[in-house]
């Protein structure tokens, strides 16, 4: 069941949103943006960054804000908060009210993210 709100627009999603969530998802959005070359869009509900592929998504929920990457099983030694689970080699940081990620690891983290989606192509197209 989606979480976040319905929006149309990037900005709209974080005009949805309100408190702690909302400011934490516009330091998150904010360094995402300024660390590499990344397309923003809604998609599923929520924010997803796309470079070569999806790279990474912001999503909002009613306790927590999820900070997913879809190669994060290879971001664990930047970020070892980022926990394995679902399809791909996805892992996502689960933050609450009163967390926050420095800007550098936010910076570390895209980087490296958007790197791997150009080494090693869309991370959404299953390969042999």
């Amino acid at each position: 069941m989606a979480m976040g709100p319905a929006a149309t627009s990037p900005d709209g999603y974080v005009a949805a949103l309100a408190g702690w969530q909302r400011a934490l998802v516009e330091h998150l959005r904010q360094g995402v943006l300024a660390a590499a070359p990344v397309e923003e869009r809604i998609k599923w509900t929520h924010l997803v960054y796309f470079a070569n592929g999806p790279v990474l998504l912001i999503r909002a929920e009613a306790k927590r804000v999820l900070f997913g990457f879809w190669r994060g099983k290879r971001l664990q030694q930047i970020a070892p908060q980022l926990k394995p689970g679902g399809k791909y080699e996805m892992a996502t940081w689960e933050l609450h009210e009163g967390d926050s990620i420095a800007p550098d690891t936010i910076a570390a983290l895209v980087t490296e993210a958007v790197r791997l989606n150009t080494e090693l192509g869309n991370p959404a197209e299953r390969s042999a």
